[in-house]
């Protein structure tokens, strides 16, 4: 079967992904800020000799045996966060299945940062699974907790549930029709966070934007889940609406989508970002069933296997930046034609 981010899942023509994440700590040990490098060693430790105990196929993985295109091609697939990657990496781990919808990340901002992701828009199953595998730690670790707060972790706006949910929509029919800033608008006005497609901090790509609850205090799990599900809907909405308006100008948009698909599928060359931008204007036009030479399973390899360090792990060697913008040409052409 494939992996998660190969998969299509609710609504994929529009959401491209859910993660649910759960922020925990453990008892008696201090956080990351206060911590001292035997209590780091201890956590992993902990964590590594109840892995087996956890199940799901969970492997404890250490970063210090990672090179750093390997750690970059799970912040490409959205797997650890660049925060990890840069830290300690000998007092850093993560605990990662085989086909990698489960990531719990360990000694990142908090203890342990326990991930679900999926294809598409899959709010409740992930949450449950979440929930689910947060249950069976709980029972081998002595969890941080407050009967006033709730959960405990290192940044304040975590406290209580140590949840963010977050859904990956693609939007470029908003943008195209120029009304994109009018919806995020309204979506941070419910809330919510609007990110760019690597979270916090991180530009938007390619019409892609992350949607995640700024509340996770006062509000239970069921709640934050049912809200978010409420305005992920509308955005969808709005995103549909914007497509049938597009469909008017028919001739525009088919020769919109095809250029940026020509020039996929006959450059010699092409860099990560001038990708990012083709590849949007292609999955709008394979979505809407404009372009037919395509479908999704190769829109979404297209989408891994064009970045940076993924491109590299496809290929098996590692590639300067200029080597790359040539192998990635060469591999859009593989995968097309595959």
């Amino acid at each position: 079967m494939e992996n998660w981010y190969l998969q299509n899942g609710n609504c994929s023509d529009i959401v491209m992904s859910t993660r649910i994440r759960l922020a925990r700590n453990i008892q008696d040990y201090p956080f990351m800020a206060k911590a001292q490098r035997k209590d780091l060693i201890e956590i992993l430790n902990k964590i590594e000799e109840i892995t087996p105990s956890i199940g799901y196929g969970l492997k404890f993985l250490r970063l210090s045996n990672m090179d750093d295109v390997t750690k970059l091609s799970l912040i490409e697939k959205h797997i650890i966060s660049a925060d990890l990657a840069m830290s300690r990496s000998d007092l850093t781990a993560i605990l990662l299945n085989e086909e990698e919808n489960i990531c719990i990340m360990l000694n990142e901002e908090d203890h342990l940062r326990i991930q679900v992701l999926a294809a598409g828009l899959e709010l409740e199953n992930t949450l449950n699974l979440a929930i689910e595998i947060d249950r069976k730690i709980e029972q081998l670790v002595n969890y941080a907790y407050s009967e006033k707060y709730g959960f405990l972790t290192a940044c304040p706006t975590n406290v209580g549930t140590g949840m963010r949910a977050s859904v990956m929509v693609h939007l470029p029919a908003l943008s195209i029709t120029g009304n994109i800033s009018k919806v995020l608008g309204a979506v941070n006005g419910f809330n919510m966070n609007v990110r760019g497609l690597y979270g916090e901090g991180s530009n938007t790509q390619g019409n892609v934007y992350q949607i995640s609850n700024k509340q996770s205090l006062g509000i239970s799990e069921q709640e934050i889940i049912k809200n978010m599900k409420i305005l992920i809907e509308k955005v969808i909405q709005q995103e549909r609406t914007a497509r049938r308006y597009l469909t008017q100008e028919s001739i525009e948009l088919e020769d919109r989508v095809y250029r940026s698909y020509g020039i996929l599928t006959n450059a010699k060359r092409i860099t990560s970002e001038e990708c990012k931008k083709l590849l949007s204007d292609v999955k709008l036009g394979t979505d809407m069933g404009i372009i037919q030479e395509l479908d999704d399973l190769k829109v979404n390899k297209l989408i891994i296997y064009t970045k940076p360090a993924n491109l590299q792990k496809y290929v098996g060697n590692h590639l300067n930046d200029y080597e790359r913008d040539i192998k990635r040409a060469e591999v859009i052409k593989q995968i097309i034609k595959s």
